[in-house]
């Protein structure tokens, strides 16, 4: 009795939580994962990237000290937030994350700036090449960035509708906050980042 009782509830309990929309409460929540998880790579890939870029200019950068200081902390401090896909619903630490990753977007700036003052360091090839791969990561986050907003607003806005908000009341699921959103615009944007190197130079 009970094992036909299951066979009759079964395809009705799929067709309940499908017309509740359960299962796109799942698939839009596996996309903003899945979007975060690729700007978490190229947020590493640029980590990854500092210590080269330091020690590629350590040796022409004499006078400049404390620029590459500023730099080496920023990168430390990156490192020692560790974020992944399950804390997108704790804002404080997104917010700890997001205030590092810019801290490091604005060392890594001043360097690029200073390093005009150097001829000789911008026809270094290390340098050249470590240019070329951070300006291609900046890229990438850029637009990885842009996936995730987007995905994070086709969530927001599903789980507000209804059927589907009672259904995500009643399995847990919240409304995340959308970590970037204040720079969306400029997030969308075709970015924008470039790094000079001398004429007739190869990249």
């Amino acid at each position: 009795m009970k094992r036909i009782l299951l066979l009759i509830l079964a395809p009705l309990m799929t067709l309940v939580l499908t017309g509740c929309g359960y299962n796109e409460i799942q698939r839009l929540d596996e996309q903003v994962k899945a979007a975060w998880s690729q700007t978490l790579n190229q947020y590493e890939r640029r980590a990854e990237l500092v210590p080269k870029l330091v020690n590629s200019v350590n040796a022409y950068m004499v006078n400049e000290r404390t620029v590459l200081t500023e730099v080496t902390e920023a990168r430390s401090k990156v490192g020692s937030i560790q974020v992944t896909v399950d804390d997108l619903d704790n804002p404080q630490l997104m917010a700890q994350f997001a205030q590092a990753q810019d801290q490091l977007s604005s060392a890594l700036s001043r360097l690029i700036a200073v390093s005009e003052n150097y001829p000789q360091l911008k026809s270094d090839g290390l340098f050249r090449d470590l240019m070329t791969q951070l300006e291609g990561t900046e890229n990438r986050i850029a637009t990885e960035r842009g996936r995730y907003v987007q995905a994070v607003q086709a969530y927001n806005t599903y789980i507000r509708q209804f059927p589907a908000v009672i259904t995500a009341k009643i399995f847990g699921y919240d409304v995340l906050p959308n970590y970037g959103v204040e720079r969306q615009e400029q997030i969308m944007r075709d970015p924008e980042v470039k790094f000079d190197v001398p004429a007739g130079a190869n990249r």
